[in-house]
């Protein structure tokens, strides 16, 4: 999976991740950023919704 801009190296996120309680090596941090990278490639935002009634 590539991604063009990465903004968050793998260092990064394993401090980012033990600062709050969870204890990842390199490998775990490398797929927990790659599946947060998919989910915001994926993520729609809300379009607006119509109104029924003027």
């Amino acid at each position: 999976m590539n991604f063009i801009e990465k903004n968050v190296s793998i260092e990064k996120a394993v401090i980012i991740l033990s600062k709050n309680g969870i204890q990842v090596d390199e490998k775990e941090a490398k797929i927990i950023l790659e599946l947060l990278y998919l989910v915001s490639k994926n993520y729609d935002k809300p379009k607006e919704k119509k109104k029924l009634y003027p």
